[in-house]
C-alpha cells in the first residue's frame, strides 16, 4: 500500500465548508463574552446555562470538523474535544446549580484540551496552509486559559464571569480571522 498525498482540490473544497464553522465557533465566543463582561454580576446558574449552551455547540462544531475533514492525523483530538464539550455543555445545562469553583474546573479542563487540540492541529497544519499561525495563537491561549482557571477555581462568579468574558473576546476575534482566512484561500 502506498501513501498517496491529498489531492489540493479536495484541500479547497474542504477549507470552503471549514471556514464557516471556525467563523460560526469565533461569532459565538465573541456574543458570549460580551454577555459575559456586560453581566459579571450574573448568577452561577444562569453562566453554567449559557456556559452549557456555548459548549455544547462548540463540541458539535468540532466533531462535525473531525468527520468532515479528510486530514486523519489529529481526528482523536477533535473527536475527544467534541466529546468533552458536548459533555462538559450537558453537565451544566443539566446540573446549573454547580459552584464557581465546580464551573471553573469544568471551563478550565475543556479550555486546557480544546487548546492542546488545535495547537496540535496548527503543527499539522503548516505544511498546507499559511495563516495556521492563528489556529495556534487561538490554541495556545484557551491552553493558558485553561491552566489559570484550573489553578485558581475560587475566583468570584463576578469574576469569573469578567475572565471568561474577557477570554472568549480575544479567542472569538483569533477565530474569526482564521476563519475569514480560511476563506480568502480557499477561493479561486
Amino acid at each position: 500500500m502506498s501513501s498517496v498525498d491529498p489531492n489540493p482540490s479536495m484541500l479547497v473544497i474542504d477549507l470552503r465548508r471549514a471556514w464557516g464553522v471556525v467563523v460560526l465557533r469565533g461569532s459565538l465566543a465573541v456574543l458570549f463574552g460580551v454577555f459575559a463582561l456586560v453581566w459579571p454580576g450574573i448568577t452561577a446558574v444562569a453562566l453554567a446555562l449559557v456556559f452549557g449552551v456555548y459548549v455544547l455547540v462548540d463540541g458539535v462544531g468540532l466533531l462535525m470538523d473531525a468527520f468532515r475533514n479528510p486530514d486523519k492525523s489529529n481526528r482523536g483530538m477533535r473527536v475527544f474535544g467534541g466529546v468533552l464539550g458536548i459533555a462538559a455543555g450537558l453537565i451544566a445545562i443539566v446540573w446549573p446549580g454547580i459552584t464557581a469553583a465546580a464551573l471553573a474546573i469544568l471551563v478550565g479542563a475543556w479550555a486546557l484540551v480544546t487548546g492542546i487540540a488545535e495547537i496540535a492541529a496548527a503543527i499539522r497544519l503548516r505544511k498546507q496552509i499559511q495563516g495556521e499561525l492563528l489556529l495556534g495563537l487561538a490554541g495556545l491561549l484557551s491552553a493558558v486559559f485553561g491552566v489559570l482557571v484550573l489553578l485558581w477555581p475560587a475566583l468570584g462568579a463576578a469574576a469569573i464571569a469578567s475572565f471568561i468574558g474577557v477570554f472568549s473576546l480575544i479567542y472569538g476575534v483569533v477565530l474569526i480571522a482564521l476563519g475569514l482566512r480560511l476563506r480568502k484561500l480557499a477561493s479561486p
